[in-house]
């Protein structure tokens, strides 16, 4: 089982259109193309994408991937910076969970400097723009062929 799951949390789906100074330029369809594609060239069976900017929907999808991923590609967006909840989730499944941020969020306001999510995920990437995604995959990639 070689599945990967890309979860994108609060106001991901406007990427392209959201502070294109902060976010880029391209749209989120694309870049979920992109993923995909790297995903299949590194051998992944599936890349599923969720996006939700509801909290209790992210807790539901991270429980539901430990039964059938490998591992969890998460932008948690604003989450981020205060899901108690979303942190227990990811602390609760067996399963790598790369953070990723398209903006350096350390560069930004304050309150984006802390990450309560980041002691319970396997890594965290952040600043590299849609290309964080990208060696995300090959984080779990790596993750999964040398765990087992």
């Amino acid at each position: 089982m070689k599945n990967l799951l890309v979860i994108n949390g609060p106001n991901l789906n406007l990427l392209g259109e959201r502070e294109p100074g902060t976010y880029g330029s391209e749209s989120y369809e694309s870049i979920c193309a992109e993923i995909r594609s790297k995903a299949a060239e590194l051998g992944f069976d599936s890349c599923e994408f969720f996006q939700s900017n509801h909290e209790g929907d992210i807790i539901d999808k991270i429980h539901a991937a430990r039964i059938d991923k490998c591992g969890v590609i998460l932008n948690a967006g604003a989450f981020t910076h205060y899901s108690y909840a979303i942190r227990d989730a990811i602390a609760a499944v067996k399963i790598p969970v790369i953070e990723v941020h398209i903006s350096n969020i350390c560069a930004r306001e304050e309150f984006r400097h802390t990450s309560v999510i980041a002691p319970v995920c396997s890594g965290s990437i952040f600043g590299f723009g849609k290309d964080g995604y990208l060696l995300a995959v090959q984080a779990i990639a790596y993750k999964t062929e040398h765990t087992n």
